[in-house]
């Protein structure tokens, strides 16, 4: 059954070195969401990362592959027009 909505976080970032330590730092087990509200360029960073629910079409599209092409609990490194994001693919339904 194809996924018809997803509830991701994520860490925005300006450059690529710091999506990579920021995702070394979570491979090594540290708290995506304590990341988030330190690191992340995002206004979301105030909820750690959450984006919430969303549907295809309401982000953009490197962002948005990336979290219905997943599965949950991925954690994945994309990159788009507004920087490189690490989502985490909280839930999907």
């Amino acid at each position: 059954m194809a996924v018809k909505s997803v509830n991701a976080s994520h860490i925005l970032l300006n450059k690529e070195k710091d999506a990579d330590n920021i995702m070394a730092r979570l491979a090594k087990g540290e708290n995506f969401e304590d990341l988030a509200k330190r690191f992340s360029k995002c206004p979301s960073k105030s909820k750690g990362g959450s984006l919430g629910w969303f549907k295809r079409g309401e982000m953009v599209k490197e962002f948005e592959d990336a979290c219905f092409n997943g599965k949950t609990g991925d954690i994945v490194k994309v990159k788009t027009e507004f920087g490189y994001h690490i989502i985490k693919i909280v839930d999907q339904k």
